[in-house]
């Protein structure tokens, strides 16, 4: 399918976290060592987002996405390398048969201070993910909050694929709260997403990963994630990127929080 990586901790080199270690997001992009039956390599182009501070001292994200492989682009070791944060978010595409192969197909999806990847896929997501909206805005509407969700906003996704419409999807649930780096609305709205296409698809494959530049959060529906956490920083990553004896692997069907000095791996479901 895919492979990604979340970061937060002392400023980095965006870059850097793209080629860092000896089985760095580049490499894993070309040769990765558990697709679990997903592919066989991650060639179908890359994104990676990174938070900084405004002129007004609030917070955002940027990104930048290419369509081609990662390790064609000389901006991955000319320009990225000159950007520093303390938070980010990289990903590698394996495209799934059917689904375009472009730049806006490309993780990281961001909004706000969000930022988004998605490993895996949803069988027949365009009925799958048009049904869970449909759930999602009659309970809304039932509970009176009917402009909470509107299933004809799939059709703003940014891609015709999967993740981009599930995207669309956990911005409308987590539109319901206010980020602070603590909150419980994230993991929940994660839950929520993906138990609802699971009662429809028993085999999606839902690894997600996802940061609002305090926190990582991340699942595991069938494919590989693995944390490495110290008092300084925190990281996700779909295979270790070094042999470093700290990295756990994380069970799967899980439900993982991570920030510097603290890893919270909780049944999915």
């Amino acid at each position: 399918m895919c492979r990604h990586l979340g970061y937060l901790g002392p400023p980095v080199r965006v870059g850097d976290m793209l080629t860092l270690g000896s089985h760095s997001l580049v490499t894993q992009a070309w040769d990765p060592q558990d697709m679990r039956r997903g592919g066989a390599i991650n060639a179908d182009g890359f994104g990676v987002a990174w938070w900084h501070e405004t002129a007004d001292d609030s917070i955002a994200v940027s990104r930048y996405r290419n369509a081609a492989p990662i390790w064609t682009d000389p901006a991955v070791h000319e320009v990225l390398p000159h950007l520093e944060s303390w938070a980010v978010l990289g990903a590698v595409r394996s495209a799934t048969i059917g689904m375009p192969v472009e730049r806006s197909a490309c993780a990281p999806f961001t909004r706000g201070r969000w930022a988004f990847s998605h490993n895996g896929v949803v069988p027949d997501w365009r009925g799958t993910l048009s049904d869970v909206a449909a759930e999602f805005a009659r309970t809304a509407a039932e509970l009176g909050a009917e402009e909470l969700f509107a299933p004809v906003r799939l059709l703003e996704a940014e891609s015709a694929t999967d993740t981009a419409a599930l995207w669309v999807i956990l911005c409308d649930l987590l539109a319901t709260g206010s980020p602070d780096g603590t909150w419980s609305a994230a993991p929940a709205a994660l839950r929520l997403l993906i138990a609802a296409i699971l009662d429809r698809t028993p085999d999606a494959r839902l690894n997600f990963l996802l940061s609002d530049g305090a926190q990582l959060w991340g699942s595991t529906c069938h494919h590989s994630l693995s944390a490495l956490v110290t008092d300084t920083f925190a990281i996700l990553s779909s295979e270790p990127f070094d042999d470093d004896p700290r990295w756990r692997s994380i069970p799967d069907r899980s439900l993982v929080s991570a920030r510097p000095g603290e890893l919270s791996v909780d049944p999915l479901l």
